[in-house]
Formats: structure tokens, sequence, C-alpha cells
């Protein structure tokens, strides 16, 4: 462990590793500077990575220094965004090579991830928001960076109404905040004597308020235009986006666990998240596109997420955001490889890939009693079985249900076993690291998670039945429905980047 002056010393480190990284995208801008300078850059890139991990490493307990705040949880969201950004940087080396703007992404890529980290480290609830609001502008200016190309331009105006929607909702509940307790430090602000003078209606109208900036950015529904809008950027901006900021909501709900106390904005966010769970896992099957499957699929995680925060769940909910961030980013850097089609509906079909699949359910169902039973906390027991039965229920499916022959069926079981070993000891080690985290848990009522599981059954089975009943006018309405909510405005759709015609002619 460190020492607070150690600890004073590895800050003011990491802030000037930060700037320099910075700086060096902007050194990279100026034409004189040969492009073989990018491999120099990446190298300054990695030295707050390099801090950030030593002062995770040692950190054991909160510590507070002037307008920052340095805890476990801190240090793991500053050291997970600057790795993201220095992966897709490097990514984005090679595959942004010949771009009119090749040197500017790496300055935005660079200010993205340095603005975030700042934001999570800091104490300051208005330091925190300028930070969280500078992120959204360097994203958005990603977006619109190809000013030649409309498309882009399109999707980037729509993102700037949403980001500003959702942060503007922040900065009203950090001032109302201001305004109940005469505080603007979190550690002040969420103390038990500052939040004895805040009302039960103020809790509410306060948790509406953080709700708001948190599916926003979330991409869920209603808000989930501007993350469908956003496919048309380049492969390493919508990485950034799907790894990086739709995952912001659970360290946000999290810092603000202490107000996040109204069983009926828990019921309201869970109704928002359990409808985008059912609405993105829908658009992922509808569409053809590979990128938009994606889109949907984020949808359905981040509404996981929420759901988690909801119920108290927080460490559940940052485990998930770390791995689906890690796992999301994979997703889109290797989506230019060739996909090959399963035809899941011919294999469906038969009868006994039904029995297969009702055998996975039930198995589902057993082990999440299993381990709910033996979770040390009521809230994160029923919401980490919940989203066990369901994962486990789609692996079953594809691995076992769908294989190919006796062999095939063995070899997903194989496969499907080896998975729950990796997960159950990462999950292990992450919640193990995770406890001496500081959060407010809040226990809502058992009707709240009595709420969730009625809506995620039902929305399991009405999805089967949909499913076994292809014919039918709802199979049919259902269908175009979610084609038309995945499908993004006609402004933001081309062919073929027109701009691109008169170079070549």
């Amino acid at each position: 462990m460190f020492t607070s002056t150690a600890l004073f010393t590895l800050m003011l480190v990491f802030i000037i590793t930060l700037i320099i990284a910075s700086a060096s995208g902007f050194i990279f801008i100026n034409k004189r500077v040969p492009l073989s300078y990018i491999h120099i850059h990446l190298i300054l890139g990695t030295l707050p990575i390099i801090v950030s991990l030593i002062a995770l490493i040692q950190t054991r307990q909160s510590v507070l220094m002037g307008p920052f705040h340095f805890d476990i949880l801190a240090w793991l969201m500053a050291f997970f965004v600057l790795v993201i950004g220095l992966i897709i940087q490097r990514f984005s080396m090679q595959y942004l090579k010949g771009d009119f703007n090749y040197r500017k992404y790496f300055v935005l890529f660079q200010a993205v991830t340095s603005f975030a980290s700042i934001a999570w480290l800091s104490d300051d609830l208005r330091l925190m928001t300028l930070f969280w609001g500078l992120t959204l502008v360097c994203l958005t200016l990603l977006m619109r960076l190809n000013r030649r190309w409309k498309v882009t331009k399109a999707a980037a105006k729509v993102t700037d109404r949403y980001f500003f929607l959702g942060w503007l909702a922040l900065a009203v509940a950090v001032l109302w905040c201001y305004v109940i307790t005469g505080e603007w430090k979190f550690s002040t602000v969420l103390t038990v004597s500052h939040l004895s003078a805040i009302s039960d209606w103020q809790y509410f109208g306060l948790s509406m308020l953080i709700i708001l900036a948190v599916i926003v950015p979330a991409a869920q529904w209603p808000f989930q235009r501007w993350l469908i809008e956003s496919v048309a950027a380049p492969t390493p901006v919508s990485a950034i986006m799907h790894a990086g900021i739709v995952n912001a909501g659970g360290i946000m709900l999290t810092r603000f666990s202490p107000i996040f106390t109204s069983d009926v904005a828990a019921v309201i966010l869970i109704i928002i998240a359990c409808f985008s769970v059912l609405v993105g896992s829908g658009i992922s099957l509808v569409h053809v596109d590979y990128k938009r499957q994606l889109v949907g699929s984020t949808m359905g995680q981040m509404g996981f997420m929420l759901i988690q925060c909801a119920l108290g769940a927080y460490i559940a909910a940052i485990i998930h955001l770390i791995l689906h961030g890690l796992f999301k980013a994979t997703l889109f850097l290797r989506s230019g490889s060739a996909v090959q089609h399963f035809d899941v509906p011919a294999r469906a079909r038969e009868r006994l890939s039904y029995i297969w699949i009702l055998i996975g359910r039930l198995l589902a169902c057993v082990l999440a009693i299993i381990f709910w039973w033996t979770s040390p906390e009521q809230g994160y027991g029923i919401v980490s079985a919940l989203i066990l039965a369901w994962s486990l229920s789609v692996s079953w499916t594809q691995l076992v249900a769908f294989g190919e022959g006796v062999i095939g069926r063995l070899i997903g079981l194989g496969a499907l076993v080896i998975i729950g070993i990796v997960y159950l000891g990462v999950h292990h080690y992450f919640y193990s690291w995770l406890t001496g985290i500081t959060i407010h848990q809040n226990h809502p009522s058992l009707a709240v998670f009595i709420v969730v599981a009625i809506i995620l059954m039902l929305g399991s089975i009405a999805s089967t039945w949909v499913a076994r009943h292809r014919s039918s006018k709802l199979f049919a309405k259902i269908y175009l429905w979610l084609v038309h909510v995945g499908d993004a405005k006609t402004q933001a759709i081309e062919r073929h980047p027109n701009y691109l015609k008169k170079f070549l002619s």
C-alpha cells in the first residue's frame, strides 16, 4: 500500500503522463511530422496506463486528494478506458491509413479516453460533469471528422442532440444537489448528514435526472437512435463507442448510488432496461448488417447492466461493463472478417433440437437457483442468477442444441463447460477484488425483483412463441417493426461514399 505522499506523487505522474500522451497527439497533427511518429505516440500512450496499473494494484482504500477521489473503482475505470483507447489506436494505425483525416483521429481518440479517465477520478461534481461533457464532444467530433461525407454529418447531428440531452440532465442533477446541500464534492454531498436534507420527492426527481443521464449514452429505448445512426462512422470510432462510452451508465449509477434510492425510479429504470433488452435482442436477430447486429447486442447488454444497478448489484454491473467493453471492442475490430451465416431456423424446426433446447433451459434454471441460494447478497444473487440463466440458455442453444450430430453436441458441451469455468474464475476474482469499494447498497423491495423476473420470463416465452409461429401476422408485424426500429434514417444511409467520386474522376 502507498502512503498519502506516494499516492500524491503517483497522481502527479499520472496527470503528467496523460498530458504528454495528449500533447503527442497534437504534435502528430503537424504534417511536417513523419507518419512513422505514430509508433512514438503509441509508446507515450502506454505511460499513463502503466501508472494507473501500478496505482490499481497498490490501492486498497479510498483516498481523497484535492478535487480527486482515488479508490479501486476510479483507478480501474481509468486503466480500462486507457487500455481500450490504446488498443483501438493501435488497430487504427493501419486501418485508417490513407484517410484524409488520419492524423486527427489519434488526437481525438486520446482525448476521449483521457477526459473519461479524469471524469471518473474526479471527486468534484463540477469537474466530473465538465470532463464527461468533453468526452461526449470529442466523440461527436470523431463522427463528423469526415466533413465531405454527408452520412456521417447527419449521424453526428443526431448524436449531438441526444448527448446534449443526457449531459444536460446530469448537469441539472449536479446543480440541484448543490442547491440542496451547498457542496460540490461527492465525498461531502453523499454523506449521511447531507443526504438527510433531501426529501423523498427530491430523491425521486434526482433519480429520474440520473436515469435520463444514463440511458441516453447507454442507447436504451427510446434513445437508441444515436447508436443506430452511428454505424456509418469508421469501425474504430464505433468500437470506442460500444466498448467505452455506452458503459458509462454503470459507473455513473455506482457513484450516485446513495441518491438512487427511490423504488419508483428503480422500477421505471427496470422497465426501460427490460424493454431495451428485448428490442436489442430482436434487432440483432432480424438485421443482416454485422454492425447493426452489434448495436442490438449492445442495447441488450447495457439493459442487463442497468437492471443490475437498479437492483443494487453494482459490483456485478462493474464486472459486466468491463467484460462487455473488452468483448465488444474485439467484435468491432474483427468486423472486417468474413462472417458466415449460421442457418438456425432449419435446425430449429427439428423436434430433437427442441428437446435439447428444453433440457438446456431446465438446466439453466437449476444452476441459477443454486447460484442464487449460495450467493451472500440478495440483490447481487438474484440479478446474477437471472443473467446466468439467460446466458446459459442462449449458449446451450447455439453450442449444443443446434450442434451437428452427437460429436457436434459433445464438442459444444465441452466448449460450454470451459467457458463456464473461465467465467466463474474471472467473476470470483473481480468480485473479491471489488468488494473493497465503498458503495451505498440499495436493497429494493422483493416486489422489484419479482417484476424483473416476470418481465424477462414473459419476454423469453413470447419470443419463443413468435419464433415458432413464423407464418402468423403477429410475427410479420414484430419482424417489420424491429427492422424499422433498427434501421437508420435515410440521411444516414448511403450505399457508397459518393464524395469519393470526384476524386476518382
